[in-house]
């Protein structure tokens, strides 16, 4: 087996198993920020393992579909997760590595947690899905248009070659990419169900999204969603880093690079789990009907953008 298949199962494997530590490390900082004792760091696995070792409980009426769907929404994050650089770029999923084709995976892992949601016939759950497609109806355009402002700096839509172009050039000050980060940053807090859009930590009926798709699930179907939940945290996290801060990953081939790009990925991620609990702390959540003008701003931010280097090239 060549090294960069094996880099590539290593990195994918990192991925899946630090999401759920990266959950509890933004736990443990809103937490803090609050005044509350903050749970172990380790909580997030303590939980997987808990879920794991029970029996499912499911709904006499439920599909294949329902019990289906867990598994595919962990591969579809799985996946995501193995195809953005972390710690190397220019592995061998990197033909795959293609902007729009992550926007298609994860909106498939979306698909499959909507039909599931409604698969039992809950009000809840079919609530959450229509609710979660409005949200992802909003944020998608504007994920693309995030992507095509890298995209036209780069001349490619392919992430290592985004990440090589921004990393390895003459230090340059985008101003189109710090609007492209801000809208990044709006749409990354709706798609992964946080304040202000969703609150992650309550259970009302009134304004629940994403917690109102999983009441029926339980134990291992339970435990899959929440360990996918983690991981597109992690991959959003990951994608942040490599459009906007790709110092640091290191090129395939140079083992030499590895462990100061993996202590250097481990810092940002540390750094930003901080600041995501840190704004999620001094934030309030939204009305549901605001949030068409939270995201429709970050739309307008990134379509702002991208016409800024489109026009004048900065």
């Amino acid at each position: 087996m060549s090294t960069g298949i094996l880099l590539q199962l290593a990195q994918t494997l990192l991925a899946i198993l630090l999401a759920p530590l990266l959950m509890g490390w933004v736990n443990q900082c809103r937490a803090w920020l609050q005044g509350r004792s903050a749970p172990p760091i380790t909580q997030p696995y303590r939980t997987l393992k808990k879920l794991f070792h029970k029996d499912a409980v499911i709904a006499h009426n439920a599909s294949p579909l329902f019990r289906f769907a867990p598994y595919m929404i962990f591969a579809c994050m799985a996946l995501a997760a193995g195809i953005v650089p972390t710690v190397v770029n220019d592995l061998p999923f990197s033909p795959a590595a293609d902007v729009i084709a992550l926007v298609g995976i994860f909106a498939l892992a979306r698909v499959f947690l909507a039909l599931a949601a409604m698969d039992i016939g809950t009000s809840f759950g079919t609530l959450g899905a229509r609710r979660e497609m409005l949200v992802s109806f909003l944020a998608e355009p504007a994920l693309l248009m995030v992507f095509f402002t890298a995209s036209l700096i780069s001349q490619s839509t392919r992430l290592p070659v985004i990440v090589d172009t921004l990393a390895h050039q003459e230090f340059v000050i985008y101003p189109s990419l710090a609007f492209a980060a801000v809208a990044f940053w709006m749409i990354s807090v709706a798609e992964n169900a946080r304040i202000p859009i969703d609150n992650p930590s309550t259970h009302l009926e009134l304004t629940m999204i994403h917690e109102a798709m999983i009441l029926e699930y339980s134990a291992r179907h339970l435990a899959l969603i929440e360990w996918s939940v983690a991981l597109k945290l992690f991959t959003y996290s990951a994608l942040g880093i490599a459009l906007f801060l790709p110092w640091g990953i290191a090129a395939q081939g140079d083992m030499a690079a590895l462990p100061l790009a993996l202590l250097i990925m481990i810092a940002k991620f540390l750094l930003g789990g901080a600041l995501l609990a840190f704004i999620e702390t001094i934030s309030a959540k939204v009305r549901l009907f605001r949030a068409p003008e939270f995201l429709g701003t970050a739309f307008l931010l990134a379509v702002l953008g991208m016409l800024l280097h489109f026009l004048l090239e900065v």
